[in-house]
């Protein structure tokens, strides 16, 4: 209990640093104080942390129908905020780049070059301005010289009278120095534009991404054809077909039309077996059993399979192992069945292991007869080092959604041995379907939803 308090806490000061830090760089550096643009973003910002930390919660203790209130919303900002601290974290870097140029289009131009030229009365001076030129009751048109850039003789201080002056710097010039107090007029607008100009770039792409990802996400699974040779298989069982699919994720915002396009999509390529390989659900079978009814509707010619996930752990796995039973599909829990001249085999998911159901190997793999081609199910791909040890041809899995948002597949593939498609481990081959669902966000960037259909090929066929 104090390891999950600990967890509890440090994610809650995570969320709050990172709404913290959007709050300066969008709100606060963009808005003048007291303005209205200021008070909504203050207010609008908090309020975003809290609906998507009620989203997290809501769809296990809260009534379906309630938690998908918070879940659209809450689980969409987590989305935009991902893409936003991209985008403003590169921004970082952009900053000082753009506020150098803005500083130096603004400089003035330098000085003119020296000359020995002198300046005479009726002539425009910058920095003196003559007595006794043109003054009535003169003795004539006296010249009189002032030095230039520092040349000629010196000005008689007693030749000059009241009217003479030295004009002001111009403080409000491009270049001019800032007052010691702060940044000056000009510097405080170049800051301004540049922060502006960052977190409309940053926003911009942050909204477009998370739109491009929604559509990918929840359109139709794209349908992939994989061939896989396993040197042990029956030729009989040549070009056998299992349609594999995972991570359908039912839950607030994946229902029942999700789960009938699934059932549609796998029926259509008439497959000899279908797997559902795990993360079925986000939600208890009170709560979701009406989702899952379609189902009933898969058809193969050797009928369907699940294994547990790790959300089945979280949602109740008892009650839906139970429940998928009554929908005609056959749990494969810890154990094997011979089929069309191969062992297909299934192990609960290693979540299951805090509740004394964890997967057991032995009992799924042993005593069968080697010569005979394998096949696994099991939800994640570290599995696959018990089924290197296990002689296991050909593990099918799911679990990673393929890292589901660009940049998180970067961290998905140093957790996992193949993050997705096809690969080898010792003697045993291994593929990972991206799923055809979602977690958390209904969006997918850089890893579309799939189903999968294996072909087994026989070498002697």
């Amino acid at each position: 209990m104090l390891a999950i308090a600990v967890l509890l806490v440090a994610a809650l000061l995570l969320v709050a640093g990172v709404h913290y830090y959007l709050w300066r760089r969008l709100v606060r550096d963009t808005t003048a104080p007291g303005s209205r643009g200021r008070l909504v973003g203050t207010v609008a910002v908090p309020v975003l942390a809290v609906i998507a930390v009620a989203a997290l919660v809501a769809g296990r203790t809260l009534p379906i129908a309630v938690a998908r209130v918070f879940a659209w919303p809450g689980y969409l900002w987590l989305a935009v905020v991902l893409y936003l601290l991209l985008g403003l974290l590169v921004g970082e870097l952009i900053r000082p780049v753009w506020l150098r140029v803005l500083r130096r289009r603004g400089e003035p131009a330098g000085r003119p070059a020296a000359h020995d030229a002198r300046l005479t009365v009726g002539s425009p001076s910058p920095a003196v301005t003559l007595a006794g030129a043109g003054t009535p009751g003169a003795a004539g048109p006296t010249e009189t010289t002032a030095p230039v850039n520092g040349e000629g003789p010196a000005a008689d201080p007693a030749a000059t009278g009241p009217s003479s002056a030295v004009a002001p710097a111009d403080t409000t010039s491009p270049g001019a120095a800032a007052p010691p107090d702060g940044p000056g007029p000009r510097e405080t607008s170049r800051r301004l534009f540049v922060a502006r100009g960052v977190a409309l770039v940053a926003g911009a792409t942050a909204v477009g991404t998370v739109g491009y990802g929604m559509h990918t996400a929840l359109g139709p699974p794209r349908l992939k054809r994989v061939t896989v040779p396993l040197g042990k298989l029956d030729p009989r069982a040549h070009g056998f077909r299992i349609a594999v699919v995972s991570d359908i994720h039912l839950g607030p915002i994946s229902g029942r039309a999700h789960t009938q396009r699934i059932v549609d999509t796998i029926n259509r390529t008439e497959p000899d077996l279908v797997a559902i390989v795990g993360d079925l659900v986000d939600g208890s079978v009170e709560q979701l059993g009406s989702a899952a009814e379609p189902l009933a509707g898969l058809r193969s010619r050797h009928g369907s399979f699940f294994v547990t996930g790790n959300h089945e752990y979280f949602s109740g796995a008892e009650e839906w192992v139970a429940q998928v039973r009554t929908l005609g599909v056959h749990p494969l829990e810890n154990e094997r069945v011979e089929i069309a001249g191969f062992d297909l085999a299934g192990v609960n998911d290693v979540a299951g292991e805090d509740e004394g159901q964890g997967p057991d190997f032995d009992r799924a793999l042993g005593d069968r007869d080697p010569s005979r081609a394998s096949v696994l199910l099991a939800h994640q791909p570290v599995q696959v080092h018990e089924a290197v040890r296990h002689g296991v041809d050909l593990q099918l899995s799911g679990h990673t959604h393929g890292g589901q948002m660009w940049p998180v597949n970067l961290v998905a593939d140093l957790a996992n041995p193949t993050l997705a498609g096809l690969e080898r481990h010792g003697n045993t081959q291994l593929y990972v379907t991206r799923g055809a669902g979602f977690w958390g966000p209904p969006v997918r960037v850089g890893a579309p939803p799939d189903i999968t259909v294996v072909t087994l090929a026989s070498p002697d066929a």
